[in-house]
């Protein structure tokens, strides 16, 4: 569907989906990992990552393609639960859950609740004893490998505030706490190791590393835990020149090197689990804005650039100015023969590191009223979008065999001074 439609139709700036995409990649992610673990006859879970974006229509979508349901808070579960998701489909993480996120959790039944800290061990079994169930735990191991794109993306290193350490005796210790809590039902070891990674070796270390300490959990109790989940994080693609995670080629390296370690170990391989998110959503959508403001700025080594501003900003991309990440753009509503020239491209809010595009090339005669189109948006956009200025959020129009729709609708002023109560 052209974009100028889009556009009349729906406003901008405005997340636009590719359901078909959606879909195919949650399935490539699903027998990528299934496909490889089978030969070794070891099951495997696939569960979307539902922080890089969710609303009931993607969590219906993916979970149609086989893969269940990562939630991190009370309203991505909420999300979940409205979409129709069975609870032993959803798992719940989160490095501070509240008592209400818990309790909605075991209410309905969930899959895993991932154990963050010692103090969770208590809360979660105190929960359940009130509603009288067995709650199915995991514990996240922070291993000490740690990758991704920005420091604070990184998940796994000692210095932050999830998991438990694997190097203290933290992690070793929750086990053991759990194993003797018969309101609990342990079911095995969860790491993650950061995002945005496109070099695959540290999942290999991480599950090495978890391996490991399965391994002396089972020496010291008798217990070898049925399952392993290794996380996401899977890189993607942001701009021209970089490639995403092979996930076929990583799903083939972990399998050998996993059935390797296992043999070493003299244990059996557990039951696996991974969340990708950003690798399924991310790629699927583009935001589309329209210019407004064009000038030249002078820069100090005399050489100029293009400043485009567009009706968004970071209050709909806010990853450029968190991590300094890179992204691109093109001109959307028209084709252009004038020369490129270097552009930012920034957004309409009262901050400098209103940024959304860095840098880019972009046709010299790009002006007002052009449409401008950034892609790979999917991930981490819409998700941590902001009202910043009193901006209404943008809306997510899902687009399939030539039909579109808005799934999550575009904010109005209206809806802004709906929250001020005077």
């Amino acid at each position: 569907m052209p974009v100028t439609e889009l556009a009349e139709t729906y406003g901008t700036p405005s997340f636009l989906l590719d359901v078909a995409d959606l879909r195919a990649r949650a399935a490539r992610y699903r027998d990528a990992f299934v496909g490889a673990f089978a030969p070794l006859g070891v099951g495997v879970d696939v569960y979307y990552a539902s922080k890089a974006f969710l609303s009931t229509a993607v969590a219906r979508w993916v979970h149609a393609e086989g893969l269940r349901i990562d939630t991190a808070a009370h309203g991505e579960l909420a999300t979940a639960i409205a979409a129709g998701i069975p609870g032993a489909d959803i798992g719940l993480h989160g490095n501070n859950k509240s008592a209400a996120e818990i309790r909605l959790a075991l209410g309905h039944g969930v899959g895993r609740i991932v154990i963050d800290s010692l103090p969770e061990i208590e809360l979660v079994g105190s929960i359940a004893a009130e509603l009288g169930v067995r709650a199915p735990v995991m514990v996240r191991v922070t291993t000490g490998v740690h990758a991704g794109g920005h420091e604070f993306i990184a998940t796994a290193h000692e210095d932050q505030k999830f998991g438990l350490s694997l190097a203290s005796g933290a992690a070793l210790e929750a086990l053991e706490r759990i194993h003797a809590d018969d309101r609990l039902d342990l079911l095995g070891l969860h790491s993650h190791i950061g995002s945005q990674i496109l070099d695959p070796a540290g999942f290999g270390e991480a599950a090495r590393a978890l391996l490991g300490l399965r391994a002396e959990f089972a020496d010291r109790t008798g217990v070898l835990l049925p399952e392993v989940d290794l996380g996401g994080g899977f890189g993607i693609a942001y701009v021209p020149g970089e490639e995403g995670v092979d996930v076929a080629a990583l799903a083939a390296d972990l399998a050998g090197l996993l059935a390797a370690e296992a043999e070493a170990l003299g244990t059996t391989l557990p039951r696996l689990s991974f969340e990708p998110g950003r690798a399924i959503v991310g790629p699927t959508m583009i935001t589309l804005y329209t210019v407004g403001t064009v000038k030249p700025v002078v820069l100090d080594d005399g050489g100029s650039r293009l400043y485009v501003a567009v009706d968004g900003g970071m209050s709909d991309n806010i990853r450029t100015a968190l991590y300094d990440a890179d992204y691109h753009a093109e001109l959307g509503s028209r084709a252009s023969t004038a020369p490129a020239v270097t552009a930012r491209v920034v957004g309409k809010h009262c901050e400098s590191g209103d940024i959304v595009v860095r840098n880019v090339l972009l046709p010299a005669d790009i002006d007002a009223g052009d449409l401008l189109a950034v892609p790979a948006t999917g991930a981490y956009g819409r998700s941590m979008a902001s009202n910043y200025n009193l901006i209404p959020r943008a809306g997510v129009v899902a687009v399939a065999d030539g039909q579109a729709r808005e799934i999550v609708r575009r904010e109005t002023i209206e809806d802004v001074l709906a929250l001020d109560m005077g």
